[in-house]
Formats: structure tokens, C-alpha cells, sequence
């Protein structure tokens, strides 16, 4: 286990360049030769950003530049060392860092200390085409994490990343089986840290983070809001909050998908953005479930990321509030550095990790 990780994310479009390539293929070259122990790229389905420009997959148009999300997970020496690279890379969009614990190869009992509604986030690292037991490993995973009474975890189908250092990049003629993807599970400290050794067991080579949350909502109970943090720590470094909402894509709000509605009424608000990922397989409050041949609709969950300051994420979680009347799992996470930019304006933010203890 390694207590002083980093995890590295970027927001921005599918179609924005650098002088020589695109921004995704720039980062995961980054990722690639410097070894990162783990990356992955995923394919946003729809959002928005600081200049309030909608891209969606609903519309044709508006589709040739989705969203995309790349996490990239290490030491904090190696993660810091890569920030002014990934940085004259992306010329727009946002940039956070977040804490983490890793775990890999063998993994022991974890102490997982809670209060009441915090909980943890357990993100698993599977390539894509893993088998358990001949089972795709993002289904035996979310199986045993369901019977285990985690809350809720989603499937995100990676494009191209990095697993133990190597690069993996999904190809049109190829089986693809170490492209990684990610599975991200919510549920009670002591159940995850129950299931750690036994879910290690199950794979080849063990790649985990463990991360903590807030539970603010499950299937439309008010549970918790988010924590009310600061604007600036003590040093004066700047604070950011997250909010994830977990739903079937299914899932509704009058006449619209609760993350169609969701996005749209966040733009219209002024929240700074927010981007939703299509997963393939998860469960909340359903067994795990996902695409299937011959299916007339698609049943796959949904995760709505919304980043920004303390004060406007108390404003967003009203919305949120609001519209996950019914269904959805919504956690909220301190995000101790946050950069956005924007070519031809002033940085947002930087990349100094901000210090609060709650």
C-alpha cells in the first residue's frame, strides 16, 4: 500500500490540439514514457465547461467534440514531477489533484476509519478483456461487490491508458485485453475494507484506490449535503469541492434523463461545468447490469461529475437535490487543487494541494 499518491485529472474536448497532435493522444504518450502506474482515458457522453459550450452524443452536431476524461494515479513525487508537462500540454480545460491510497499485489486487512455518512470510494483497474474464472473481470468484480452490499459501483470502459507502467491503447483490429478501465464503488468503509483482500484475490495483478467521500443522497433520501468547506485553507490556497451523481442512464426527471436534465439545468444555473461518462455495467439499486444483445433500450449507469468552489457546489447540490427526487447515489469529495484555463485568459486556480482537516 502506498499512502502518499496523487490522483491527476483532466477535463476537455475530444477534438482540442496541440500544435502537433491531439490532447489525448499527447497526455497518454506523457503517461507512456514516463511509466505512470496507472491511466486510463475515458469518452464523456455529454457536458460542459467554463465557456458553457454544450457537447452532447444526443445530437450529431454537437457530437464531434465530447468530453473527455483522463485519471492518471502515483507516488506524489512522480505525479508532481509530470504537472508542468500535462500543463503545456493543455492549453483549455480543467486540471484537479486529489489524495489517494494505492494498493497493489497482495493486499492485507485495511483500517478504514468513518463518521457518520462519510464513506469510501474504492476504485478498481481491470483491462478490458480480463476474464475471472471466464467471467469478464468488470462483471465478476461489480457481482462480488454487490453480494458483498457495497452501495453501488459503475463500469468505465477505458480507450487508452497505462496499467503497471505500460501503455495500452485500444485498436480497431485487436483484441484489446489490457486496455484498462475502471470500476468506481461507493459503500461503508469497514464493508470495502472487508472485500479488499478477497476482491485482490480474484485478480492477476491487484491495481486499487481508496479515496474518501460523503454519501449525500441514495435513491432520493437526503442522507447528508455536502460538507461546507472554506473558500482558502490556512495558507490562503484555494479549496474545490466534487460532486458525483451515480444513476441509470434510465433513470428520469419529468420527460428527460436525469443526467440530460442535470446537465442543462447546471448550464443554465452558471455552474462552472459538469460531464456525464456512460458506463457498461454496474449496479445501484438494481443487480448488476448493463448492455445486452437484443435489448430495445440501453440499461447502463451514468456518472455526472460536477467540479467546482465550495459556494457554487452548496448552489449545484440544490439542483441536484432537486432532480434526484427518486433515484441516484450522490457523493460529494474535497479537491485539495483545482487549475482551469482557457487560452487567451488568466489561469484559475493552481496546483498546490490545499491542507483541511474534517
Amino acid at each position: 500500500m502506498n499512502n502518499d499518491c496523487l490522483k491527476l485529472t483532466t477535463y476537455f474536448g475530444e477534438r482540442h490540439r496541440t500544435e502537433e497532435q491531439f490532447v489525448a493522444d499527447a497526455l497518454l504518450d506523457l503517461y507512456g514514457r514516463k511509466e505512470v502506474e496507472v491511466s486510463v482515458m475515458l469518452r464523456g457522453a455529454e457536458g460542459f465547461g467554463r465557456g458553457h459550450r454544450l457537447r452532447t452524443d444526443r445530437i450529431l452536431t454537437l457530437s464531434e467534440d465530447l468530453p473527455l476524461v483522463s485519471v492518471a494515479v502515483d507516488t506524489r513525487t512522480r505525479i508532481e514531477n509530470l504537472l508542468e508537462e500535462v500543463i503545456s500540454i493543455k492549453r483549455h480545460g480543467l486540471i484537479t489533484l486529489e489524495r489517494a491510497r494505492m494498493l497493489t499485489g497482495e493486499v492485507a486487512g485495511v483500517a478504514l476509519p468513518e463518521e457518520l455518512h462519510e464513506a469510501t470510494k474504492l476504485t478498481i483497474y481491470v483491462g478490458r478483456q480480463e476474464q475471472i474464472s471466464g467471467t469478464p473481470a468488470f462483471v465478476a468484480v461489480c457481482d462480488l461487490l454487490h453480494r458483498r452490499g457495497i452501495a453501488g459501483a459503475t463500469a468505465l470502459l477505458g480507450v487508452d491508458g497505462t496499467a503497471h507502467g505500460v501503455r495500452e491503447r485500444a485498436r480497431f483490429f485487436g483484441r484489446n485485453a489490457e486496455v484498462p478501465m475502471m470500476i468506481i464503488a461507493v459503500g461503508a468503509g469497514q464493508q470495502i475494507a472487508r472485500v479488499l483482500p478477497e476482491l485482490a484475490g480474484m485478480l492477476r495483478r491487484p491495481l486499487l484506490t481508496l479515496e474518501r467521500v460523503r454519501v449525500c443522497k441514495r435513491d432520493g433520501q437526503l442522507l447528508s449535503p455536502p460538507r461546507s468547506l472554506p473558500a482558502t485553507d490556512e495558507q490562503g490556497l484555494a479549496m474545490w469541492q466534487k460532486l458525483m451523481v451515480y444513476a441509470s442512464e434510465q433513470a428520469r426527471h419529468g420527460r428527460s434523463p436525469l443526467h440530460v436534465a442535470l446537465v442543462r439545468r447546471l448550464r443554465e444555473s452558471g455552474a462552472s461545468g459538469a460531464t456525464c461518462l456512460r458506463g457498461v455495467w454496474g449496479f445501484g439499486n438494481h443487480a448488476p447490469h448493463g448492455d445486452r444483445l437484443l435489448q430495445l433500450r440501453r440499461h447502463v449507469p451514468v456518472v455526472t461529475i460536477i467540479v467546482d468552489t465550495p459556494e457554487r457546489i452548496a448552489d449545484s447540490f440544490e439542483i441536484v437535490d432537486e432532480l434526484t427526487d427518486e433515484a441516484g447515489l450522490v457523493t460529494s469529495e474535497m479537491v485539495p487543487a483545482l487549475a482551469s484555463l482557457a487560452e487567451g485568459q488568466r489561469q484559475r486556480g493552481g496546483l498546490r494541494l490545499a491542507r483541511h482537516r474534517f
